[in-house]
């Protein structure tokens, strides 16, 4: 399972984009795409259409996956670990869902989550 950062959802909706190319290739590949409620709602917060809002819950095959009291542990261990940066505890908050759901994280922020990946995070190597 990859999950989708908010930026690669964006990516997914924008027509001709590398980040859609890419989500296309690895369902031709057979991998799973799908994406943490955080980044979904991050995504919701437009602006998008209801098109592509459709579009895209259709592409991700409705994995969207609920952020749950042991994520916001997680979350919460990797904010302080990471500095306690204001404004990162959403990316926090991302990246613990993907570790709990054991996906790679797919994200053109690489800069933000690489801290994580000591913690478990697992980033989708992206061309």
């Amino acid at each position: 399972m990859i999950h989708l950062d908010t930026n690669f959802l964006v990516e997914l909706v924008t027509v001709g984009s590398d980040g859609a190319r890419q989500v296309r290739e690895w369902l031709v590949a057979g991998r799973e795409v799908g994406a943490s409620a955080i980044a979904w709602s991050e995504f919701c917060n437009g602006p998008l259409t209801r098109e592509q809002k459709e579009a895209a819950f259709a592409v991700l095959n409705r994995n969207l996956r609920d952020f749950t009291w042991q994520d916001g542990e997680e979350a919460a261990r990797l904010f302080n670990l990471g500095g306690r940066r204001r404004g990162s505890h959403a990316d926090c908050m991302i990246a613990a869902s993907a570790i709990a759901a054991g996906a790679g994280l797919a994200t053109r922020n690489v800069a933000d989550f690489s801290r994580f990946v000591p913690q478990g995070l697992r980033l989708e190597p992206l061309p």
